[in-house]
């Protein structure tokens, strides 16, 4: 097993076979004996934010509504892997532990409890954030056998990179961050 792979990020190396990771650049979330969960970050789906939290009935208040509304309709949602597609995560700042946070680096922290949402309807959660739906998953040696087989590279992540990089440069900036130009 590869020790310290949380908090990395796996580039599909051009060769990459498989269509659902073509291209992506995946958050390593968890790894152990076990297997491992990463959520890729550069796939968006045509659904807002402000829409789920309005789904959730997370906006009643009026004035919380609009507030949300104005903030969130234009970021969108991300489609983070083919597993469990209605399992949703928030990705964060790491200033702020909710009820079930996890440390996935030193800056970036993982959260899939119903209170960081609620937070966020109400303008109070993480101003820098990705919400996530789905993930990918991989069984004890599957993903170190893809890194021999080439088809991954390993980057590092950091905020800049998954909260302010636009998705579509993410992959050229992670690679180049590892030296590796396409």
């Amino acid at each position: 097993m590869i020790d310290d792979m949380v908090g990395k990020l796996l580039l599909a190396t051009p060769t990459m076979a498989d269509n659902q990771f073509k291209d992506s650049v995946v958050l390593i979330c968890h790894h152990d004996d076990e297997g491992s969960m990463g959520l890729i970050l550069n796939r968006i789906q045509g659904v807002n934010v402000f829409d789920v939290l309005d789904d959730m009935g997370l906006c009643q208040d009026p004035l919380e509504r609009g507030l949300a509304q104005m903030q969130f309709e234009e970021q969108f949602v991300h489609e983070a892997g083919p597993v469990d597609a209605f399992r949703g995560f928030v990705l964060h700042e790491a200033d702020t532990v909710y009820d079930s946070t996890m440390c996935v680096s030193k800056d970036i922290h993982l959260t899939t409890s119903k209170d960081i949402l609620e937070l966020l309807a109400e303008g109070k959660g993480p101003e820098r954030f990705l919400l996530l739906l789905g993930y990918a998953g991989w069984d004890a040696g599957q993903l170190e056998q893809e890194l021999i087989d080439n088809d991954w590279l390993l980057g590092q992540a950091n905020q800049k990179l998954v909260f302010d990089t636009p998705i579509e440069e993410q992959w050229a900036l992670a690679a180049r961050n590892i030296g590796f130009e396409r």
